[in-house]
Formats: structure tokens, C-alpha cells, sequence
């Protein structure tokens, strides 16, 4: 199956619509809304996790990899959402979370129960003495990246949430499970597959972090990677003409990823990288704030574009996801230039060579929660970064904007449909606050605008599938120096595009050789093109001639 023409919606199912009152978005609450997605244009909707978890980690905390949690519906559901969006033409992809179980799944359950089989699947090591782990690695979510069993006198690896046990890759009985659950998913109809922080399951070592102490060096792109890849995916979804698989690549590598993801390389069919979206990480560091270095943006996009590019391997194109804070919020203006930067942000990234993922409420400009007190969030990251800042002697109001600036929640508030009771997310009371501004942005008001965020989408959308200079073409940057601009060229043939994007408010003036272009695209209703242009606060165009 060729993927290049292809858009992906990405829905957080719990926040997403609820159909039962329960405060919980649910699979019928999707099925509610399929006509929407397939209006906005949409080719697939990859889902968060669904199954039983005990919702430490929001689902990545599985607990049960082949049974729908309850609150989300059941297979029956499950099979209707299937049928109605094919009839759509909107094929389904799953998140499998296979670095990591919950201590609540079977496996780990056994592995406690003293099952020696089980506790072979997870990664156990004896501390260095009593009371001291095996190493210094840090979690991702704050602590000691491991915990100690009383009943093994041994401690297990959880790169995330206490709960969280990575299973051990180097026993091929788990490399054999978890290919039987993507051929479950398969059975039922599941042809995509969203792999989550995939490349940290080859272990390269268990010794001490000399440099800074989270291990990062030792977990990530290990040495059997692309092995268990390329077995996963002889084993599963290689078999499947129709699959499309995208890799969650942590702190990964250019050269990596032109494996993983490379056009013969028989592992993924693309992959997120995340370098794009530490630009405003003071010193790396996440829950430091500085304004993004919009230059070191610039250059990373054109590495990844270029690199990608010439190893004929393929990238996902994304600014929005469940772990990340609002783009438009972040590096656009939600406030006076809401829909211009947000479109701009939408144009700058659907015309790359890639496939573009739309996280929900991106198409409306969604905002940031902005949350006011710590009772508001849920995240199991935020609220432990908040005790670990208080410790740390930042004050309680320091935090909380650190927090409204980068925490995950921003991202997983409910869906604005309405200015109605919980923006018609809900009947009952929502599982986390409602973001501040849903009356004000909405679904209900994007589409009723004139200039609407949600009607730009469409047309991007359109573009990628109708347009092989989109699909193909090859990525060219320009105007590589310029302090406020981000540009670029696809050009395929005879044919070219030429897209110009201000990230500021502030007016920039760029000059091009403007002969022969027209206006294929802009978030100002009266863009003009000449050789010397002014682009005003934030706005975006896309430009298209044809050489002689």
C-alpha cells in the first residue's frame, strides 16, 4: 500500500466524546463522530490505548493488551466503529505499548507469584547492595528508575512509572507475544500500529550514567533494534499488504531512523522523532522555559527533511500529541493571532515531505488548559515534576507556569465541540477539567467562521491526497538564514512549490524571484506575490508555478 497521500487523525479516547454520561470518552462516542472526521478528510484514526489498564500512565500502563477497558466499550462496539468508518474510507490504527506492561498485567502478576517463566519476561537485576539499586538510571517520570521485590531480594527496570516493568526484548518468548497481539488486532481488523517508544527495548548495558544520570545512553537504539524490528515485523503486520507503522523513537538518531523507517529496510513505515519540540527546552532540560530557538528549529526540520530524503526512508510530520503541549500555545499566538499562526503552523508542516498527523482540536486551534491549581491535573508526570520543583525551592506560582507551559494535560482535555455544558464533551462530569476557553473555541464556532482554522485543514488535507508534488516531491530548503521565516521548496519535474512561513508577529520581509507563481494557498484572504513581499504577523502561503 502506498501511505504517501495519507493524513492521520489522532484521537485520545477518553477525551475525545462520551456517549453514556460517564465523563469518559468512549467508542461510541467516536462512532457519533465519524462523519466529522470524514468531512475534515482524514484517511485513518489512530487511537490511544483502549484496553484494561489501571490508568497510572492514561492506558500506557497496560494491563491487558487483547480486552477493551469497559469504560470505552466493547468488542461489539469496537466492530461497528470498524464497519462505519470503512465505510468512510477511515482505516484504524492501535498504539502498542510494548516496551512496558502495568505490574497489574498476568505476566508480571505470575512473575510475583514466583512463575520463574514470567519473571523472565521482565528485566531483573540484584542491587549493588541492601537498599541500593542496581544503577543510577533515572525514570523518565522523577526516582529511581527501579524498584526492589522483597520476594525476588531483586529489583525490576521501569524507565517510567513505578508501575510500568519493561519486559526483557532478549527473551524471544515475549518477542513471540507481542507479535501474537499485533496479529490479534490484525484478526479484528486493525491494519495500522503505532509502536510507543519502540526503541528502547534493545538494553545496551546496566552500568552507572557517568554524565547525568537518567541511563538514556545505555537503553536507546540499542545494539538489537533493528533485529527485534524487522522479527516484529516478518512475524505480525508484514504480512499485511494494507498495514501502516509508525515508530515512537525516543531521543533518537538520524541514522537510526533511516533504518527503521527506510524504504527496503522491512522494520517501520515511519517514525516520530521529537528533537523538533525541545527548541524551547532550556539547557534540554523540559521543565526549564525559554522561548523556542526558532533557528535550531529551522535547521533540525531541514536535517530530518534532507536526511530522510536522500535514504529514501519516510517521516511522521507532527506539532500536536498526547504528550505534548499545544502548538498553538507554544510556538504561535492563541490569543490575537489564534487562527493566523495556526494555520501557519498547519501549513508549515503539511506541505514537508512526510505524513502529517493532526492530533484532535488542532483543526479548531485549540489552546492550552492552563490550569490554576495542581487539584486540576491528572497527569502522573506533572504532578510528580510539581513535588519534585517544590523540593527543588521553586514556588507553588513558579510551578504552576511551568506547568501550563508544558505539561501533558495541556493536551488531553476534552474535545471542544459546543459553547454548551463541557463544550458537548460530556453529560456527566469530565474525567479532567475542561480547558478555560472552550465557549470562546470550539468546533460549533471554527466551522460557522468565515476564516475557519478547520476549513485550512481541509484544504491541506485535499492538497497531500490530490497533489503527487506533495506526496513526492523533493523537500528544498531556502531562505535558510532568515531570522523569522521558515521556507522551503518541493519540486517534482517541471513542477514546484514554494512555501514561505512567518513564525512572529512581527511583519518580515523576504525576497524571492516571484516570476511565474500564483497563490496556491494562504491564511490572508489578499496575498500578493512579487519579488519582494512583507509577510504580515504570522502568515503562511504556499506558492506554485510550473518550469518551462
Amino acid at each position: 500500500m502506498s501511505f504517501k497521500d495519507k493524513v492521520v487523525y489522532q484521537i485520545y479516547p477518553k477525551s475525545f466524546q462520551d456517549s453514556d454520561g460517564d465523563g469518559w470518552g468512549d467508542i461510541r462516542g467516536v462512532i457519533q463522530r465519524l462523519d466529522y472526521l470524514h468531512e475534515l478528510g482524514i484517511n485513518y484514526i489512530w487511537f490511544n490505548p483502549m484496553t484494561v489498564s489501571p490508568q497510572r500512565d492514561n492506558g500506557y500502563d497496560v494491563q491487558d493488551y487483547r480486552t477493551f477497558d469497559p469504560r470505552y466499550g466493547t468488542m461489539e462496539d469496537f466492530e461497528e466503529l470498524s464497519r462505519e468508518a470503512a465505510k468512510r474510507g477511515i482505516g484504524l490504527m492501535f498504539d502498542m505499548v510494548f516496551n512496558h506492561t502495568s505490574t497489574e498485567h498476568e505476566w508480571f502478576q505470575k512473575a510475583l507469584a514466583g512463575d520463574e517463566k514470567y519473571k523472565k519476561y521482565y528485566i531483573l537485576r540484584k542491587g549493588k547492595g541492601p537498599g541500593v539499586p542496581p544503577n543510577n538510571w533515572q525514570s523518565k517520570f522523577g526516582g529511581s528508575a527501579w524498584e526492589y521485590v522483597e520476594a525476588w531480594d531483586a529489583w525490576y527496570l521501569h524507565l517510567y512509572d513505578v508501575t510500568q516493568a519493561d519486559l526483557d526484548w532478549t527473551n524471544p518468548e515475549v518477542r513471540r507475544e507481542c507479535a501474537d497481539i499485533v496479529n490479534y488486532w490484525r484478526s479484528h481488523g486493525v491494519h495500522g500500529f503505532r509502536f510507543d517508544v519502540i526503541n528502547l527495548i534493545s538494553k545496551r548495558s546496566f552500568e552507572d550514567d557517568p554524565n547525568n544520570y537518567d541511563g538514556r545512553q545505555f537503553y536507546t537504539d540499542g545494539p538489537m533494534e533493528h533485529v527485534y524490528l524487522k522479527e516484529l515485523n516478518q512475524a505480525s503486520f508484514g504480512q499485511d499488504e494494507d498495514h501502516l507503522t509508525v515508530g515512537e523513537m525516543s531521543s533518537t538518531t538520524l541514522e537510526n531512523c533511516v533504518q527503521y523507517a527506510g524504504e527496503d529496510s522491512n522494520e517501520l513505515d515511519m517514525v516520530f522523532s521529537f528533537h523538533h519540540l525541545k527548541v524551547d527546552y532550556k539547557n534540554q532540560m523540559k521543565w526549564e522555559l525559554q522561548d523556542a530557538d526558532f533557528m535550531a528549529m529551522k535547521k533540525l526540520f531541514t536535517k530530518w527533511q534532507i536526511g530522510m530524503q536522500e535514504a529514501h526512508a519516510w517521516n511522521a510530520l507532527f506539532w500536536n500529541c498526547h504528550d505534548q503541549p499545544r502548538s498553538v500555545s507554544r510556538f504561535g499566538n492563541d490569543d490575537r493571532y489564534r487562527r493566523e499562526s495556526a494555520k501557519m503552523l498547519a501549513t508549515a508542516l503539511h506541505m514537508m515531505r512526510g505524513i502529517p498527523y493532526v492530533y484532535m482540536g488542532e483543526e479548531i486551534g485549540m489552546p492550552n488548559a492552563y490550569f490554576t491549581d495542581i487539584s486540576q491535573y491528572r497527569d502522573v508526570e506533572s504532578t510528580n515534576i510539581y513535588k519534585i520543583l517544590l523540593d527543588e525551592g521553586k514556588s507553588k506560582e513558579e510551578v504552576l507556569h511551568i506547568l501550563q507551559e508544558r505539561s501533558r494535560d495541556n493536551a488531553r482535555t476534552p474535545m471542544q465541540w459546543t459553547s454548551g455544558k463541557n463544550a458537548g464533551f460530556t453529560q456527566g462530569t469530565p474525567w479532567i477539567t475542561m480547558a478555560s476557553r472552550y465557549e470562546e473555541v470550539n468546533v460549533e464556532k471554527e466551522r460557522a467562521a468565515k476564516d475557519s482554522i478547520f476549513a485550512h485543514y481541509q484544504k491541506l488535507i485535499e492538497m497531500r491526497k490530490t497533489m503527487p508534488l506533495v506526496q513526492d516531491g523533493l523537500y528544498v530548503p531556502v531562505l535558510e538564514e532568515h531570522e523569522s521565516v521558515f521556507a522551503y521548496k518541493r519540486v517534482l519535474g517541471d513542477e514546484e512549490l514554494l512555501v514561505l512561513n512567518n513564525f512572529y508577529e512581527t511583519p518580515a520581509d523576504v525576497t524571492i524571484d516571484a516570476k511565474g507563481y500564483t497563490v496556491l494557498l494562504s491564511n490572508y484572504a489578499d496575498t500578493a506575490v512579487q519579488d519582494a513581499m512583507t509577510l504580515r504577523p504570522y502568515e503562511s502561503v504556499v506558492l506554485y508555478r510550473r518550469n518551462a
